[in-house]
């Protein structure tokens, strides 16, 4: 059994909630742009002052609504400037979010407005009102839905005029570090999802440790872009880490307006799962091929990776500074641009970067800071921090937590960090929380240092016929970072040998295609069994299986004709594979590796 722990840098104080930060703002910085809004295919800056005021007008609109302390109430809205406006007003009126994904389906709407018991719940558009109305009879304590297309912030704001603010601040003052802040249900990769209760103490403690540790990113003078799903607990911290840290944040809720929007925000710090990173740079690379430019970004490629290992080895050559030079103005510098221009680092999580792609990054000038953490753990528990770095880990555990590793190979996690219950499931509770220690389900090691490496899902390890335990995680990444694949998952429990099936990148095929004379009206299943697109993802394959044992290595895989979508029921929101329903949908593909 291995442990690592560091000392809390920051204790919640009594009587702290979440939405102090608001209020300090408004008072010491009050003219600070703190938001900016998309308006017109520009920005409009929101200031300290004016963000707390509407805080309080619609914490007064839910007061006049009969929203009472500890109410729980939904939202279900994309990233957007009034998801985090009602966030703060739900706690500022003393009650608790629930957060729904907008792309949840009317029976998993049902289910956590249902188990939460929900009084209310904000809506983003009409499509959201109907799924909820379309479950609403067997919801008894959900009484008011509002919609923010239809002016439900104004609506609110204009009904809660004749309150007094002091009822606000009432509220705030009756709410403590001990009290619900909100209930995250996880978006579950089997089974319903749990309603994970986390404090005020909870998230106060997670961002008073985190900050300190990156102060290249969170600070007065950064910005950010969120364009991850807040409902989900990675982009829910950011909103906290910007409000407490006094960044400036906005929000691109249209993921094809992606681009424009870095442009013209022009970040400092950006966040996103590995998939994002893994796209730009499979997207970069197409692109010179098809331009002809392909020896150029290669070799740029190279000296980028070997620049980044090179500054954890004593420092780059001569020459090496030179040839980087030389490809920071041909390349490096346009992918930057992409970003706004102005982005230096970025935060990665949700599954594993690989520690080449983190090279790349850092290689070109974008700091990558992978983390690790669950909804459980408010959610990070590691990262690699500013003067503490260690590419291919998710780095040291933050200020004030521990990890340890089982004897099973177990991560173990305990810190003021860690939920407090699963609602209404004492026995999930019960399995999850064991001797002062959050039991994560995930495998992992420690160095000698405190870096934290995972390597799998302990319900997902695979044991073959032979008895082999298999971790498919480390194949599978590796297989994903090919530029043609888009998802890959290892079968093979209780079977003579490993196998995979593999889905192919929906953008990557068109190029692929007109580089290798294909129809243009192929579809992927048409060419599942042709040579040269086996040749490509057995390269993906090879390369994955340099990374383990001959009796781990996948021997045969299958391309199956359609990529996994959460909208296909294959992911979840946060892009994790539901491996029981692939399992079911293609067990005859599965099936035929076998025979």
């Amino acid at each position: 059994m291995r442990e690592f722990a560091q000392p809390a840098v920051y204790t919640v104080p009594d009587g702290a909630n979440l939405t102090d930060p608001v209020w300090s703002a408004a008072e010491e910085v009050p003219d600070k742009v703190t938001f900016r809004r998309p308006s017109g295919g520009g920005w409009t800056d929101v200031t300290a002052a004016t963000f707390r005021d509407e805080v309080v007008g619609v914490a007064k609109g839910l007061i006049a609504s009969g929203i009472q302390p500890g109410d729980r109430i939904g939202l279900m809205a994309r990233t957007r400037y009034e998801w985090t406006l009602v966030d703060y007003a739900i706690w500022a009126a003393g009650a608790v979010t629930v957060p729904i994904y907008e792309t949840s389906s009317a029976e998993q709407v049902q289910w956590i407005l249902g188990d939460s018991g929900a009084v209310g719940v904000f809506v983003e558009s009409s499509d959201h009102q109907s799924q909820v109305e379309a479950v609403r009879g067997s919801l008894p304590s959900l009484r008011q839905v509002w919609q923010i297309d239809a002016s439900a912030v104004e609506l609110l704001t204009s009904g809660g005029a004749s309150v007094p603010s002091a009822d606000v601040d009432e509220r705030r003052a009756a709410l403590g570090p001990a009290d619900t802040a909100t209930i995250i249900y996880t978006s579950g990769t089997t089974g319903r999802p749990k309603g994970c209760v986390l404090t005020h103490k909870n998230l106060l403690f997670e961002v008073g440790n985190a900050l300190p540790m990156l102060p290249s990113m969170f600070n007065e003078g950064a910005s950010t872009l969120l364009f991850l799903p807040l409902a989900h607990a990675f982009a829910r911290l950011i909103q906290l880490g910007a409000v407490q840290s006094r960044a400036t944040l906005g929000h691109a809720p249209d993921i094809k307006n992606l681009m424009n929007d870095l442009q013209t925000f022009r970040p400092t710090f950006v966040l996103a799962v590995p998939r994002v990173f893994e796209k730009v740079y499979n997207g970069a690379k197409q692109k010179a091929h098809k331009e002809g430019k392909g020896a150029i970004f290669d070799r740029a490629d190279r000296v980028a990776v070997a620049y980044s290992e090179a500054l954890d080895s004593g420092g780059p050559g001569l020459l090496l500074r030179a040839q980087h030079a030389v490809f920071d103005k041909l390349v490096y510098a346009k992918l930057r641009a992409a970003l706004g221009g102005s982005c230096t680092h970025a935060i990665s999580g949700g599954a594993p970067l690989g520690p080449r792609l983190a090279h790349f990054f850092r290689g070109i000038g974008l700091w990558v800071s992978e983390g690790y953490g669950l909804t459980e753990t408010s959610p990070a528990t590691a990262a690699n921090v500013d003067d503490a770095v260690k590419l291919g880990t998710v780095g040291r555990p933050l200020p004030g937590m521990t990890v340890r590793i089982a004897d099973d190979g177990e991560v173990l996690i305990a810190g003021d960090h860690v939920f407090s219950e699963y609602w209404h499931n004492p026995d999930a509770t019960a399995e999850a929380l064991k001797n002062g220690f959050f039991h994560t389900g995930d495998l992992g090691t420690l160095d000698d240092e405190g870096f934290l490496t995972i390597t799998g899902r302990k319900k997902e390890l695979i044991v073959t016929a032979a008895g082999k335990n298999v971790a498919p995680a480390v194949l599978e990444d590796r297989i994903r970072a090919h530029a043609l694949v888009s998802q890959a998952m290892v079968v093979g429990d209780g079977k003579p040998f490993i196998g995979a099936v593999v889905t192919v990148d929906p953008d990557a095929f068109g190029p692929w295609k007109d580089k290798q004379g294909k129809p243009a009206d192929a579809t992927v299943g048409d060419l599942a069994e042709d040579p040269e697109l086996r040749a490509e993802i057995q390269a993906a394959v090879d390369d994955a299986n340099q990374a383990v044992s001959r009796a781990e290595q996948v021997k045969v895989f299958r391309i199956l004709p359609r990529d996994f979508t959460e909208e296909t029921g294959e992911l979840t929101p946060s892009m994790k594979l539901k491996r029981s329903v692939v399992e079911k949908e293609y067990a005859d593909e599965i099936a035929a590796i076998y025979t």
